[in-house]
């Protein structure tokens, strides 16, 4: 099998593979650390306690099941549109129109609270300065990182990654020196059943907590959608993935771990940076300004984020417009190899979800929606296009295969279902239903009255493709 010979990979041609392997796994590690684990971990925490690793182990092993899945599917067909491009490719074009629509929504307004984030983390230190302002600095900023070069975009977000990666490991280093006692007293490991027990909240506490981890891992798939543009995605990807994999589940559960040592499980919550359990670790050991010093890695995060979702999006309507979803325009490249009219539509969709944000906070919220529930949809639909994916190329020579076909995908896929269905059960997260659903059906029916009579329900070349 040579992709090469793939009308969907030529199809997508033009980008330039300027993307290393190291380059690759920064770039996932940097997608799925944002701002979550540094501020929005302690909201996980208060549902489920010191049982919170638990909740992060089982969103970690959904994650890993899905890079699995994603991986050797990228291997076979590195380009651009990734998911999107292969659900259309095995379960029909309706598959590939919805779920790459859907993503680069809810990619959008997630660079849109990103983007306000960014504003908040400078307003700390420059309270006097409009917050608009920032975000408009910092978004033409990216913007202008995206526009130069994919090499350009990989060097910026390869850096963004260092600067948390080094912050997680400092964390972690100094959070076990303070629970062994070594230059201070040490504290054990008696808060993780000093306050109403390991599980304070039973199993369901748990459960509920899962769903705030799983979107901690949300960006980890943008390794695939790199793979149009790596340098050789055949060997990168596999690596790439299972090093990102590795890191991801030891900086994630070593942190909880620490940080619920160190600080009673009661004291997490972090609606001010200055309540940030990172932030009470360092603070508690003594570092002076250890405040500032985290607003600096949660801005940085934040902006990582921007930087690697605005990539996102660029290339899921770059693949929409060249396989005739959205207007060629939008397929265009420049001599540096990038997709220029696709990135200013992203950016314009930015500026929308940045002045909703501002201007009506509530609306923006609701919006987010959209983002929660098309996350999680995305995934499913990963696993499902996977089960199609294995029997059409099980005479494939791969240079990676996941392991225990069909019991990865069929995990994985329930354990999401059965996430969808617990938001039903919390107030706090069925509104995610109220406006993901409405969406993902509104894309369908345009879809089939734009495309769907004029076309059959599956892609047309897949059989042509496989033999």
């Amino acid at each position: 099998m040579n992709p090469e010979n793939d009308s969907i990979f030529q199809r997508e041609s033009g980008l330039k593979r300027e993307l290393s392997t190291g380059q690759l796994t920064m770039i996932a590690i940097g997608g799925a650390i944002g701002t979550g684990l540094f501020m929005g971990s302690g909201i996980a925490i208060g549902y489920a306690g010191p049982a919170v690793i638990i909740s992060f182990a089982i969103a970690a092993l959904i994650a890993f099941l899905m890079m699995l899945s994603l991986s050797e599917m990228a291997v076979a067909h590195p380009t651009a549109g990734s998911f999107g491009v292969y659900a259309e490719k095995y379960l029909g074009n309706w598959a590939g129109f919805v779920v790459r629509y859907t993503y680069w929504a809810a990619q959008v307004i997630a660079i849109g609270g990103e983007a306000t984030a960014v504003a908040l983390y400078m307003n700390y230190w420059f309270p006097s300065i409009p917050k608009w302002l920032w975000i408009l600095v910092f978004s033409l900023a990216l913007v202008y990182v995206n526009a130069r070069s994919v090499g350009n975009f990989g060097r910026f977000e390869y850096w963004f990654a260092m600067i948390k990666v080094v912050a997680i490991v400092l964390f972690i280093v100094l959070g076990l020196a303070i629970i062994f006692g070594i230059g201070t007293a040490a504290t054990g490991f008696s808060n993780f059943t000093s306050h109403k027990g390991f599980m304070p909240n039973g199993f369901h506490g748990v459960w509920m907590a899962v769903l705030m981890a799983i979107f901690s891992f949300y960006g980890v798939e943008v390794v695939a959608v790199t793979s149009g543009e790596a340098k050789e995605p055949a060997k990168a990807i596999p690596r790439s993935m299972r090093a990102m994999v590795v890191r991801l589940v030891l900086f994630y559960l070593l942190s909880l771990v620490v940080m619920l040592a160190v600080v009673p499980w009661t004291q997490t919550g972090a609606k001010l940076i200055t309540e940030s359990p990172f932030v009470l670790v360092f603070a508690k050991i003594g570092i002076p300004a250890a405040a500032g010093i985290m607003n600096f890695v949660v801005l940085t995060a934040a902006l990582s984020s921007m930087n690697t979702n605005l990539y996102l999006c660029t290339r899921m309507i770059f693949s929409l417009s060249r396989g005739g979803y959205a207007p060629k325009r939008l397929g265009h490249i420049n001599k540096s190899g990038v997709p220029i009219p696709a990135l200013l539509l992203s950016s314009a969709g930015l500026l929308v979800a940045i002045i909703l944000n501002v201007l009506t906070p509530k609306a923006f919220n609701d919006l987010f929606g959209i983002a929660i529930f098309g996350g999680i949809f995305v995934w499913i639909m990963i696993f499902l296009t996977f089960l199609r994916f294995r029997p059409l190329t099980k005479d494939w020579e791969l240079p990676f295969k996941a392991p225990l076909f069909p019991v990865v995908p069929i995990v994985g896929a329930v354990l999401l279902i059965a996430i969808l269905l617990t938001m039903l059960t919390d107030s706090n997260w069925v509104a995610a239903w109220y406006f993901g659903a409405p969406f993902i059906l509104l894309c369908g029916i345009v879809y089939y009255f734009m495309w769907g009579r004029k076309s059959p329900s599956a892609s047309n070349d897949t059989s042509a493709d496989i033999n």
